[in-house]
């Protein structure tokens, strides 16, 4: 195993925990032997050790002139657990290689210099492209103390989630559902307006057989019923960056915005979106009098539209999924 595949395994190891470590990122490490012995971790959930701390107690004593490989740079700090940079030196690991450095101000660069302190040889930027975008809702947190804002939508293939009565369900099939709650399963806190909860009473709760992690908070903007089937919410108010601000000092690494087409527009045209995720029907309502994805007036001319980029394409049984991020 070279260091691509070595790297390429962590990768892997840190996906399978994505939604089990938030608030802390969700890290893989890979312990490589001269004799190619391989040990592997990935973060547990928040009270667990990290990936690096995990991977070296599997090692034991033949962690002992290996090289290690970690997606982000190591703590240098003790939180809820003791400074894995401080267990690297103790096993006696002779070589450490990072995928990008940790932009945590308790963490930011100590972590590496502590390693090359104790004489490590310690290689950073290895898969850093792919590991910065594993790691995109934790990077932006710590950057801004803003979660990474996902809007996730349904729709026909001439842009309908709704007919003009009304009903939506379902609009996709079951793969994409599935889809849809897993991502959920992956956000911290999922968003929708009092409208969308006055018409359609949503639990937004994990189903479709996702299993794994806390369920989602659930933030209402607006004020939700009583008697509403989303309690206990959180109901905000207010300017939308405000209320990222807010949920950012929650800890709330992603947010998945849900709906309906006044919250998604008002969060698409403040610019707060950092990722589309549209799902696509193979069906058409045929006429201009369905719902749309939006509400509101859009763009007026053809300079005013909104250009970003396609990240994936997939297709989920009989529908396709889109990935889009603003322009760069």
């Amino acid at each position: 195993m070279d260091d691509d595949e070595a790297m390429h395994r962590a990768l892997a190891l840190a996906a399978s925990v994505r939604a089990l470590t938030s608030p802390n990122p969700w890290v893989g490490s890979v312990v490589l032997t001269a004799d190619g012995e391989r040990f592997e971790g990935a973060t547990a959930a928040p009270g667990g050790p990290h990936a690096e701390a995990s991977a070296l107690a599997k090692a034991g004593t033949s962690a002992a002139g290996a090289t290690l490989y970690t997606t982000l740079e190591p703590c240098s700090h003790r939180g809820r657990t003791p400074p894995c940079a401080d267990a690297i030196v103790a096993a006696g690991i002779a070589r450490v290689v990072v995928g990008i450095r940790d932009p945590d101000p308790q963490v930011a660069g100590a972590g590496l210099a502590r390693l090359r302190g104790a004489g490590l040889v310690v290689d950073v930027g290895l898969l850093g492209d792919r590991v910065s975008g594993q790691l995109a809702p934790y990077l932006k947190h710590r950057r801004t103390g803003r979660p990474w804002v996902v809007l996730k939508m349904a729709a026909s293939l001439d842009g309908r989630t709704a007919a003009p009565d009304g009903t939506s369900r379902w609009i996709t099939g079951e793969e994409a559902r599935a889809d849809g709650h897993r991502i959920r399963a992956e956000s911290d806190a999922v968003v929708v307006g009092a409208g969308t909860v006055r018409a359609d009473d949503p639990s937004l709760t994990v189903r479709h057989g996702v299993t794994g992690g806390a369920e989602p908070m659930r933030v209402v903007l607006g004020r939700a019923p009583d008697d509403a089937r989303v309690h206990p919410c959180l109901e905000l108010d207010g300017d939308l960056g405000d209320v990222l601000d807010s949920l950012g000092a929650k800890g709330v690494l992603q947010v998945l915005v849900e709906g309906g087409a006044r919250v998604a527009a008002a969060f698409h045209r403040a610019g707060l979106v950092d990722r589309y995720l549209l799902y696509l029907a193979p069906a058409l309502f045929g006429g201009d009098d369905g719902r749309g994805i939006f509400a509101g007036a859009g763009a007026t001319t053809m300079d005013e539209v909104w250009r970003g980029h396609i990240v994936s394409v997939e297709r989920l049984g009989g529908d396709v999924r889109l990935e889009l991020e603003g322009p760069t």
